[in-house]
């Protein structure tokens, strides 16, 4: 079922492509102004280059959480697949899934290249790819709690962002100390670790913490 449903959620996303497109953009329009706007200094940007792809990458993935439950709510079909499919666990974890395939992975792919334009070592590319793709997937999993929670108001943009912000910021601090230490030719495994069982602490928690928030938002 989980298959199926997964199938049914990438369709979803291809046949709104803006959702998939707008992200993407935001994100390398964002990094791509701080040289102009900041400096064209090739040492100062390999020193902040990391934090900037980092803070661009948490605002990008927050601009797309909307897309993850808001057209199926507004037509019913979420209450539908979540109170009649007899798994919504498996329907919110196809919907984490989805996000994170056509959101998350688009930015670690791209992320090299904007690395380069920052000018932050070969060496580091290793550490920003691992990091951002923990840390893409921790991204989609809070954000869907959250989501889950303020889809059926009106105007629940601010409210998302206080919900899910003091969640990001451990990931995105871990996560540019990472590349940071990779650039300096220091191990980085530590940051990795936590990160990693941060993810895993997510996976546990979230997709049930999400269908919760679902249910108390169609109710």
């Amino acid at each position: 079922m989980l298959v199926k449903l997964l199938t049914r959620e990438l369709l979803r996303h291809w046949r709104s492509r803006q959702d998939i497109i707008n992200p993407l953009l935001f994100f390398v329009l964002t990094v791509t102004l701080f040289p102009l706007a900041v400096t064209p200094d090739g040492q100062i940007l390999s020193q902040i280059g990391s934090g900037i792809i980092w803070v661009s990458a948490l605002l990008a993935a927050m601009l797309s959480l909307e897309s993850m439950y808001r057209d199926d709510y507004h037509d019913g079909t979420l209450e539908l697949l979540i109170l009649q499919s007899g798994s919504p666990y498996q329907v919110v974890l196809a919907k984490i899934i989805a996000h994170w395939l056509t959101t998350g992975l688009p930015l670690v792919i791209i992320s090299p290249l904007l690395a380069v334009m920052m000018q932050i070592p070969t060496s580091a590319f290793l550490a920003l790819i691992l990091t951002l793709l923990i840390g893409t997937a921790v991204l989609s999993l809070i954000g869907s709690v959250g989501m889950g929670l303020t889809v059926g108001l009106r105007n629940g943009g601010v409210l998302l962002s206080l919900l899910v912000l003091p969640l990001y910021i451990p990931i995105l601090i871990y996560g540019a100390s990472a590349v940071n230490s990779a650039a300096m030719g220091l191990e980085y495994s530590g940051q990795l670790s936590f990160m990693g069982a941060y993810l895993i602490g997510c996976l546990t928690l979230v997709p049930l913490a999400s269908v919760s928030a679902i249910k108390v938002s169609i109710q």
